[in-house]
């Protein structure tokens, strides 16, 4: 069941439902909202008292019985689109379409400064870069470590772009979070339910990336970990998922959009230079993310893509994202966003 409470109503009038809910024999997990809060009751009906009897509250505005294994995250919780605010730029909804860009790893102090100038320069609000990378081969690079959090710290000092960046392990996410304005979950812990929790603790935003082979279901049902655990601030990612096909990389789910955007509140992003693994792609899959009502994109840059460290064939070099985000101009107008 979730309990929707009125707009704007106090904190203690708040915890009274909170403290009903745990008499009536549920667990609450509340979810508190920019404008609303909604109090999540796990438990049986069949066992428990009903909770239709809260609607008498009068800071209750409804009560609705969920029947989705994804209760927090189905649209069924809330009737708007959740906003997701980071540090002041806003995400989802009817916000300014979101463009995160940078270098896949962060390599030195040049490469990510004058990654972030340009990025800046063409449009984007928030950089990324990996400070700590998941590599398949353990001789590959794996980043620079905290180095690499510091430089992303300077890069934001010096340009105002907020920073996302991965977290690996648990042991990292508290250090990760003193630096990082979003955490970014991988694909390859997008099941890690530990690094999950620990991470929705911080109550940063985060971005969820959508696992190498995961079916829908199991990313709403990841997003639904964060959101149980008292972090409303979750946007999906879309990044492309392991099939049969060799021409590209992954094969981008633009589908995945679709349903993510009917199925839940959540933003939506999309990032097509993992989901091609082709820098000659990456401007027709963002137009097709735009088309397909994405929230934003996260789009992989170098200065010098044929010298990357990592992943070099997805990057796109300056001239290439500053045409990019020129192409999508008309787009986004036909499609009502900024």
């Amino acid at each position: 069941m979730i309990i929707v409470i009125r707009p704007n109503t106090p904190r203690p009038q708040v915890d009274e439902v909170i403290a009903e809910v745990q008499k009536l024999g549920y667990d609450p997990r509340p979810i508190f909202g920019t404008e609303q809060t909604v109090v999540a009751a796990i438990g049986d009906e069949r066992t428990h008292h009903t909770l239709m009897s809260l609607n008498a509250l009068p800071q209750v505005e409804k009560v609705i019985p969920v029947q989705k294994r994804h209760k927090l995250v189905s649209r069924e919780s809330q009737d708007g689109d959740t906003v997701v605010d980071v540090d002041g730029v806003k995400i989802g909804g009817n916000s300014p379409f979101c463009i995160m860009a940078g270098p896949c790893s962060v390599e030195s102090e040049e490469q990510l400064l004058s990654t972030a100038r340009a990025v800046k320069a063409a449009g984007a609000t928030i950089l990324r870069g990996g400070a700590f990378k998941p590599r398949t081969s353990p001789y590959e690079f794996q980043g620079l470590g905290s180095e690499g959090l510091r430089l992303l710290s300077l890069a934001k000092k010096e340009t105002g772009l907020k920073i996302i960046t991965e977290v690996l392990s648990e042991r990292h996410v508290d250090e990760v979070a003193s630096h990082a304005d979003i955490l970014q979950i991988g694909a390859r812990n997008s099941q890690n339910f530990q690094l999950l929790i620990e991470a929705a603790r911080t109550g940063k935003p985060i971005l969820l990336k959508r696992g190498l082979s995961q079916k829908i279901e199991e990313w709403l049902l990841g997003a639904e970990y964060l959101l149980a655990h008292g972090n409303g601030k979750v946007m999906f990612c879309e990044r492309g998922i392991r099939t049969f096909e060799t021409y590209t990389r992954n094969t981008l789910d633009l589908a995945a959009v679709a349903v993510a955007k009917k199925e839940s509140h959540l933003p939506v992003i999309v990032d097509p230079s993992q989901g091609a693994g082709r820098a000659d792609l990456v401007r027709a899959l963002c137009k097709g993310a735009v088309a397909m009502g994405a929230d934003g994109l996260l789009i992989e840059v170098h200065p010098h893509p044929a010298e990357a460290l990592s992943d070099g064939q997805q990057q796109v070099d300056f001239a290439g994202f500053q045409a990019l985000v020129k192409d999508l101009q008309p787009l986004l107008g036909a499609v009502g966003r900024k």
